[in-house]
């Protein structure tokens, strides 16, 4: 495949880059999310990868910026491609459990609940608006929004709004195995208790089952006048999803052939369901020489803090795949 599954269509001459953080009380579920050392530590993950790719490294915890197996985070891919483009990546907080250790718009939300014991985002709504107001102002210095996400264990809950508003969905997940049937059980819970509310409206679903990133994400791109990427994998679709539901455009969804190419899921089936045209990056990162980046070629990882997004962005800037290339290898080989 080539670079890039489509052409590029805009050009930006003042892109921002936005990626949303959030936690859900999903993420500690044992064997739901792999991002993060262990399961209680995944709340810390939206920090500490903006952490790298702000300061070029992590320094609140004595970690290394890949997994156990030595797959690099997606951080350092969008820490590469903000490096190539000179750009400074505007982090909102959507919600975090603890505070963050770089500079981040704060939309005063908070962590997302456990589903299972009550309504995750119960301001989802207040959420919405907010984000409505900040992608308004982000259009006064900005002619394309690019949105990002880091949200531990937000396929899953993603897979409740998909499944919520209709769609067959099968999402993805950051581990090389899948847990589906975990996913599957929380997901049909959310389904009986939403159909014995009977709650059907997109933000009275998001606001059950969903979390903080999906409402404020949907918010910005109803406020931005410019062009708008979504960067990201199942969760984005999500997004798309709500958005279509609440009759706002739906953007193009951005995301690694990593994901498109996972056999767990159906991807671009549900893509296509929504009405969204996806561009799939291939970074090829199995000719590349380092073992750690091949990983995503075997399905670990696959994308995240939109890493898609991000070489996306860089290549509608006039960077070469190669340079693209070089630079994510430069950047991961320095922290080797």
């Amino acid at each position: 495949m080539a670079f890039l599954s489509d052409e590029i269509r805009y050009s930006p001459q003042r892109p921002v880059f936005a990626p949303i953080l959030a936690n859900t009380a999903l993420s500690k579920v044992p064997g739901i999310s792999g991002a993060g050392p262990s399961p209680d530590k995944t709340i810390y993950t939206p920090i500490l990868d903006a952490e790298l790719i702000v300061n070029g490294r992590i320094t609140s915890m004595p970690i290394r910026p890949d997994t156990p197996t030595g797959c690099p985070t997606p951080a350092t891919i969008t820490r590469a491609m903000m490096q190539l483009c000179n750009l400074v990546p505007f982090f909102i907080n959507a919600g975090l459990e603890h505070s963050p250790t770089v500079p981040t718009y704060d939309l005063y939300g908070s962590a997302g609940g456990d589903p299972r014991y009550g309504d995750a985002v119960p301001h989802a709504d207040a959420l919405f608006h907010k984000g409505y107001y900040l992608g308004t102002s982000l259009s006064t210095l900005s002619d394309m929004l690019v949105i990002g996400e880091c949200v531990p264990g937000g396929t899953t809950t993603a897979l409740c709004v998909l499944r919520a508003l209709g769609y067959p969905a099968r999402v993805s997940s950051s581990m090389v195995t899948n847990p589906h049937s975990q996913k599957e059980d929380i997901a049909d819970a959310m389904n009986r208790r939403l159909k014995d509310e009977g709650k059907t409206e997109p933000l009275d679903i998001v606001s059950a089952t969903g979390d903080p990133m999906i409402p404020v994400a949907c918010g910005m791109l109803k406020g931005f006048s410019g062009d708008v990427v979504l960067a990201g994998g199942t969760q984005m679709l999500a997004v798309a999803a709500v958005a279509r539901g609440l009759n706002l455009r739906v953007p193009r969804v951005v995301t690694t052939i990593y994901v498109r190419n996972d056999p767990s899921a159906n991807f671009a089936e549900i893509a296509e369901a929504i009405g969204v045209a996806p561009i799939y990056v291939d970074p090829e990162f199995g000719e590349l020489g380092h073992t750690g980046l091949a990983r995503y070629c075997i399905g670990e990882v696959k994308e995240g803090m939109g890493a898609g997004g991000a070489m996306y962005l860089a290549a509608a800037m006039d960077h070469s795949p190669s340079e693209i290339r070089a630079e994510i290898l430069r950047t991961i080989t320095a922290y080797s």
